[in-house]
């Protein structure tokens, strides 16, 4: 009878993190959008970014257009360039999501730029974020704040 309750229990939690990995995703027409997050503000970080995996299970490709969110004043597309030796960052009009080929917003490459957050993200927290397609149409996705060292990957991801 132990040996069953702890089974059971171990069965219970496995099923509580499997369905929080998956609570997390999103769908607008053929389009997937997989675990939007953000880091935590580092102190008074006047600026932060949204990341997420965007993906189309149709036979065309579709472009995210615009982003926006009341935590900021402004939301931007940006990716990050070399520009000489320095990687900066530059707002792009659009993301392509292709057919086969998921659109991946990540530290260090494409992402949604909060510009002049209204106050800092906190660990724990979640905020909306409003993303317009141009196909697709406009999709409203709550985004996790995590820990402000993820390195490149939030870790509810790896499922």
């Amino acid at each position: 009878m132990r040996n069953r309750l702890i089974a059971l229990t171990t069965a219970f939690v496995a099923l509580a993190f499997v369905t929080a990995a998956f609570a997390h995703d999103y769908t607008l027409g053929d389009l997937r959008i997989d675990h939007p997050w953000a880091r935590a503000s580092a102190g008074a970080a006047a600026n932060g970014a949204a990341y997420m995996t965007i993906a189309t299970t149709g036979t065309a490709a579709d472009q995210l257009v615009k982003a926006a969110s009341p935590v900021a004043d402004k939301v931007e597309l940006h990716t990050h360039i070399l520009d000489g030796d320095v990687m900066r960052m530059r707002p792009v009009s659009g993301i392509t999501v292709n057919v086969g080929e998921p659109a991946v917003l990540r530290p260090g490459g494409l992402h949604v730029m909060l510009i002049s957050l209204k106050e800092p993200l906190k660990q724990g927290t979640q905020f909306p974020l409003t993303l317009t397609f141009e196909k697709a149409g406009t999709v409203t996705v709550q985004v996790e704040v995590e820990a402000a060292s993820m390195p490149t990957e939030p870790m509810q991801h790896k499922h």
